[in-house]
Order: structure tokens, then sequence, then C-alpha cells
């Protein structure tokens, strides 16, 4: 891998790199699968289903947590939702993988991970789900406890997988300490897709997005208020949106981004606090401006 100069996320940049149009009927527009979620934890899936929509998805179907899948469908409707079996402890049981593949058999691009809640029981799922995809992938949150121990998990996905963790889920998947990864997150970033072959996209003062090919973006991470419970599941579920629009992996990453900072921006200009739900509205915004016949 040849490690190429970091180019920056602006307006400018974004023009050159125009997403694929959302048009045409839902079916063309790209259908996402979102699997993950808990007993406690059914907004995680929720917020990533409705970004992915805001930003241009088709269709969304949502596997998550049986006891919580009908107050996840009653909250966003134009979902399809499947209850899949959960552990004792509330958190999604392997015995739910097959059914999770059959769902991802018609799907465009998978987002796996947010709100799972248990590292251990995380890897003993995602490790039977991820290996049967074959389709564009976004891994979140502890879905990337699959890697761990398997750098190499995405290899049959090469090219078409994007990895969105924050920094601890980045230095845990590298075996490095946070503090390393904090102090250079772009060489980690840049590590991790070399390594896994997918694009990554972490970050906190900045947000980084790094290509397998050496390729790397930057932009600033927005404000700190954005470091709000939810919002990084409003994140993936926007880059998950624009892979299943037909963005590249590592063009998602960078949109992604740039749109997530943003729209941080956009509601701390309008004053007042706001939650990662607030986020996913101001993310549609935001890419309206960029792209006015975006939707």
């Amino acid at each position: 891998m040849t490690a190429h100069p970091t180019t920056r996320i602006d307006p400018e940049l974004l023009g050159s790199w125009p997403l694929p149009a959302a048009d045409g009927d839902k079916s063309q527009k790209g259908t996402v699968l979102v699997v993950g979620g808990a007993r406690q934890t059914p907004g995680a899936v929720l917020l990533a289903a409705e970004a992915a929509l805001r930003v241009g998805a088709g269709k969304v179907q949502v596997a998550t947590a049986r006891d919580t899948a009908g107050a996840v469908a009653v909250a966003l409707p134009e979902a399809y939702v499947e209850g899949l079996p959960v552990t004792p402890g509330g958190e999604l049981s392997v015995t739910g993988a097959e059914r999770v593949l059959e769902l991802a058999d018609g799907a465009d691009v998978v987002l796996i991970g947010p709100g799972l809640g248990n590292p251990s029981t995380a890897n003993l799922f995602v490790s039977q789900v991820v290996p049967g995809l074959d389709t564009s992938v976004v891994v979140d949150a502890l879905g990337t406890a699959f890697l761990t121990d398997n750098l190499r998990g995405l290899s049959h996905l090469a090219g078409r997988a994007v990895l969105t963790p924050n920094t601890t889920e980045l230095a845990v998947m590298l075996g490095r300490g946070e503090d390393e990864v904090e102090q250079d997150p772009l060489a980690a970033c840049r590590d991790a897709a070399d390594r896994t072959g997918a694009s990554v996209l972490s970050g906190t003062g900045e947000l980084h997005v790094a290509a397998p090919d050496g390729r790397a973006w930057c932009c600033d991470s927005g404000p700190s208020a954005l470091a709000t419970a939810g919002s990084g599941d409003v994140k993936a579920g926007v880059v998950t949106g624009l892979v299943a629009r037909g963005a590249s992996p590592e063009q998602a990453g960078a949109w992604g981004a740039w749109l997530h900072a943003r729209a941080g921006a956009l509601l701390e200009q309008r004053g007042g606090g706001y939650l990662a739900r607030d986020v996913v509205l101001a993310a549609a915004e935001v890419l309206q401006r960029l792209t006015p016949s975006s939707r």
C-alpha cells in the first residue's frame, strides 16, 4: 500500500465527486438491511435506518431483537422489521444468523453492529453472519469485535466494505492502546484499511477516511455536542444509505463524514441542545443544500 497525501473534504471536493443520483423507484435507489440492537437498545437501529432513508436509500429492512421489533416497526413505519431471537441478557442470539443471511440476500448493503451491547456475544453473532454475506457491508460499533482476532474476515468482500468504529473500538480491533490511536488516528485508520481491505471512517477531533489503496481524506468532526448518544448510529446509517444509492465505500465514508459534521454545525448555529434524532434531519438538509436534486 502506498500512502497518498490526505485530501481535505470540503464542498469543492464533494462537487467534483458527485454521488450517484437518488432517482428512480424505491428498488432502484437501493435496499438496506440494518442488523443490530438489543432488548435495551432498540433506538440504535432506528436511528441508523432512518438516516439511511433520509440520504436516499429506497428501502430499509431492520433485523433486531424480537422483544423490541414491534416498537421499532411502529416508530419507523417505512421499514420492514424482523424480530430475531435473543439471549437471556437480551442480546441478538446466534440462532438468528441464518435468517439474517436470508434477508441479506435481497439487500444491496448490510449495516451490522448498531446497538450490539456485549462484545463476546456480538463477536459470536457477527462471525456467523459476515462470512456468509455477498453484498456491500458497513460494520459499525461492536460489529467490529468480529475483526479483532480476524482482520482478514472481510477479504471476500474486497472493495465492498466500510468500517465505522469509534477510536476505542478501532484500538481494540487493532490490538493497540486507545491513547496510541488517539495520538495518530489517521495512521490507525490506514493500518486498519490495509489489513482488512475495507475503507475505514473514524476519529474524534478530526474524522479520517482511509481506503485500502492508501488514499485518505479528512475533515473536522463538527461541534463537541455531536458526541451524544446515538450520534455514531446516525453516521453509520448515513454511510450505509449512500452506499445503497451506489456510492463506493470510500466515497460514502468521505461524504458521510462531511454530512455528519456539518449537520452538527448546522444544529449548533440554530442554538439549544440537540439529540441524535435531530442530526438525522440536519444531515439530510445539508445533503439537499449540496445536491439540490439528490432527493
